[in-house]
């Protein structure tokens, strides 16, 4: 090989620091993680046991289509340079090797990173998952998943790549002077917005899974629930682009605000209902990983424990009180609450911003910003109302519009047929999360498996009978011997239950 062939090779260029790139890879992993599984095994325990597969499932898919989605076009529209000024950049492939090895520099804001594109690409990629992930959890056990097919795409295009651009891609509202650290409005805000409207335009699930909404395995959520914890690590600790000591500060102050938010809630829930709740705790966590994510490196210890006060208490009323009143909110079946838990969090979060934020904290995140209101300067208080208001405004639009073209372009159905509400996984997907008897499965009426049946299934093949309880206690089944194995009879009520 003559010395022309050889291509010259600098696997560590100077710009490159280590340290950074392992930690924002690690950092990326960790919110990945938080997606799947967290947020999978989270869903598929806190939803009815018929419903476990479907809600994992919608979870599953959106992160897999939004990584598709994210490196052909919708990177670019978030982080490229400027298609239509202050709103969306050119959208475009980033899968060129050469793209991929260059250093990591977002053309409009003038940002630059010490590790390569690629990085950037997918530390990017898993926030906008998270935020598609998080809107399934008010859609759960009644979406048409083909619709949620079309939907996952259109909504991370026309909503979240115009917001984070309009944010951290060097946009209308970084412009502006609206502060959001990692995400309290980019993906918080959004999602807990786009969830509630969608919710409204799917309609509610069932009657009877609406009044019986137990969780199958609070096991599995707790599970969930810690992934979503520590991965937050990541979340917030990663938006330096550096291993740096304000990537510290943001670890320190998620954890702090968390904590507190997650005890106020069960306080909350004790004094109130006379009991802790699991449940309860779990959504107090939440509101205050959501709450201390547009804050994050900016504030200081203090204010965390002050902003954990605030997202434990404020959300707990909204989603306990004002959602159980106010009829408006009953009526649209939020099913994990993600309006209260993402939404109201969200913008407690970026208003708290404008009020604690330091100069020395905005200077160590490299910004010019004095601080908030505590510093003297409350004006961002007003840019923070400016740019929850324009997020929501956003949502609420693009999320109608695209389900408006699913529902009345595209004519497929928002929210599934009746019969298959019914049935839930089996109906959706052929399958079933568990198999151990007829607590596992609600009543039926019509066809399972190709196979008439009326009654309770106990999800058992016997004999080549699928066995089933009649509402008046009788068993029935129907036998698949035969010339059609479509009539039904009735069979030995002595059937064994795991």
């Amino acid at each position: 090989m003559s010395t022309s062939d050889v291509v010259e090779q600098n696997p560590k260029p100077d710009w490159l620091d280590t340290g950074d790139n392992a930690w924002q890879m690690t950092a990326a992993t960790l919110v990945g993680l938080q997606s799947v599984p967290g947020l999978m095994i989270l869903y598929a325990g806190i939803v009815k046991s018929k419903w476990a597969i479907n809600s994992a499932f919608m979870a599953f898919y959106a992160f897999a289509a939004v990584l598709l989605c994210w490196v052909i076009w919708a990177y670019k529209i978030a982080f490229g340079a400027p298609m239509i000024p202050g709103i969306a950049g050119i959208p475009g492939p980033a899968l060129s090797m050469e793209f991929e090895l260059t250093r990591a520099i977002l053309p409009t804001s003038g940002v630059v990173a010490n590790f390569p594109m690629s990085v950037m690409v997918y530390f990017q990629f898993v926030f906008a998952a998270i935020t598609l992930v998080l809107t399934a959890g008010a859609l759960l056990g009644r979406m048409n998943f083909k619709a949620w097919i079309v939907y996952v795409p259109l909504w991370l295009t026309f909503s979240y790549s115009v917001v984070a651009y309009s944010l951290w891609g060097g946009g209308y509202l970084a412009v502006l002077g609206t502060l959001d650290y990692s995400g309290g409005y980019v993906i918080h805000v959004s999602s807990g917005t786009a969830g509630f409207v969608a919710a409204w335009w799917v309609g509610p699930r069932l009657d009877a899974d609406r009044e019986d909404n137990r969780p199958n395995n609070i096991g599995s959520v707790m599970v969930g629930a810690g992934i979503l914890w520590l991965g937050w690590n990541g979340f917030n600790g990663g938006d330096p682009y550096a291993a740096s000591t304000d990537a510290g500060v943001a670890v320190l102050n998620t954890n702090i605000c968390a904590a507190t938010s997650m005890l106020v809630w069960t306080l909350c829930d004790v004094l109130y209902y006379g009991k802790p709740s699991v449940i309860g705790a779990v959504n107090g966590m939440i509101t205050g990983l959501v709450a201390i994510t547009p804050a994050a490196g900016f504030i200081a210890g203090w204010s965390a424990i002050a902003l954990g006060l605030g997202s434990g208490a404020v959300p707990w009323a909204s989603m306990n009180i004002f959602g159980k009143k106010v009829a408006f909110m009953r009526s649209v079946d939020d099913v994990l609450g993600v309006f209260h838990t993402h939404m109201v969090a969200g913008v407690i979060g970026g208003c708290a911003t404008g009020i604690f934020a330091t100069r020395s904290g905005c200077a160590a995140f490299g910004l010019t910003t004095p601080g908030g209101a505590i510093e003297g300067n409350g004006i961002l208080v007003g840019y923070q109302i400016a740019g929850a208001c324009f997020v929501v405004g956003w949502n609420v639009v693009w999320t109608s519009l695209i389900m408006m073209f699913i529902k009345y372009v595209m004519r497929i159905p928002l929210r599934m047929s009746e019969a298959d509400l019914l049935v839930g996984d089996y109906a959706c997907h052929g399958e079933e999360a568990y198999v151990f008897g007829e607590g596992t499965s609600a009543y039926v009426g019509g066809t399972l498996r190709g196979k008439h049946i009326e009654g309770v299934a106990l999800g058992e093949e016997r004999g080549g009978i699928i066995m089933g309880k009649s509402p008046s206690g009788e068993v029935v089944g129907t036998s698949t011997s035969g010339s059609g194995g479509n009539g039904t009879e009735t069979v030995s009520p002595d059937v064994k239950r795991d």
